[in-house]
């Protein structure tokens, strides 16, 4: 039996923001739109409103890549008049997959996992766009460490859905006990390893940590890559 650990991607290994400010910025301002940190900020926090949403079954894809560009439509300079927001959105996505962003040391952290815990799988449980996955994962130099990838566009199903997670360990052959889910997302990542049974870490957690702990029954919690190497090395020799 391998350990098997799901790593969720975005602010997890992949600097998800940096990402998104850059393409967004390369996307409208080819459109002949205007673009700045207020109006990145407005569809940051509108288009995270828009996933939580999707995860509870509340809209489609089609319907969040619409309403995300829609909305910062509105709020650029420029004529807008003629754009489809699902062709803008295609092109985003395809512009963030050739610009992949690492989160600081993660890189080396995942290469340490697999040299330093025995029988060590990687794999990638995401949210998202298969190919804005991808290419940033590629782009990152991650792909040399991952050993398989389950997203949700692919799947046809999304975190925190006990139904993803029974994908993955079809795929992946053994037993829930060999895997532990590691995210920073309590309502996909962390719901999603509670609605599956499985072992998790809360990554960079942040507010009422206790509560949160209680309320998804989280079994870590780690706030560096050093930390979070310790328990996964600490859980692995455990579950032997």
């Amino acid at each position: 039996m391998h350990h098997n650990f799901l790593f969720d991607l975005d602010q997890t290994l992949l600097d998800f923001h940096a990402s998104e400010y850059k393409a967004l910025g390369i996307v409208l301002k080819a459109n002949g739109l205007s673009f700045s940190d207020e109006i990145y900020q407005a569809f940051k926090a509108y288009n995270k409103s828009l996933w939580l949403e999707l995860e509870k079954g509340a809209i489609t894809r089609t319907e969040l890549f619409t309403r995300r560009f829609l909305d910062v439509f509105s709020r650029c300079d420029g004529d807008s008049s003629q754009l489809d927001p699902l062709t803008v959105n295609d092109d985003f996505i395809r512009t963030m997959s050739v610009n992949g962003v690492l989160m600081d040391g993660a890189l080396e952290f995942v290469k340490k996992v697999k040299d330093g815990i025995p029988d060590a799988r990687i794999y990638i449980a995401s949210n998202g766009a298969t190919i804005n996955a991808k290419g940033r994962i590629a782009s990152t130099g991650l792909d040399r460490y991952i050993d398989g990838l389950f997203v949700s566009e692919d799947m046809g199903v999304a975190k925190p859905a006990a139904e993803f997670f029974d994908i993955c360990l079809r795929q992946i052959g053994e037993s829930k006990e060999s895997c532990i889910m590691i995210g920073d997302s309590l309502s996909s990542d962390m719901l999603g390893a509670k609605n599956a049974a499985l072992a998790s870490v809360w990554f960079m957690p942040t507010g009422d940590i206790e509560a949160a702990v209680n309320e998804y029954n989280i079994d870590y919690c780690a706030s560096s890559f050093d930390e979070l190497y310790e328990i996964l090395k600490r859980w692995s020799a455990d579950s032997k």
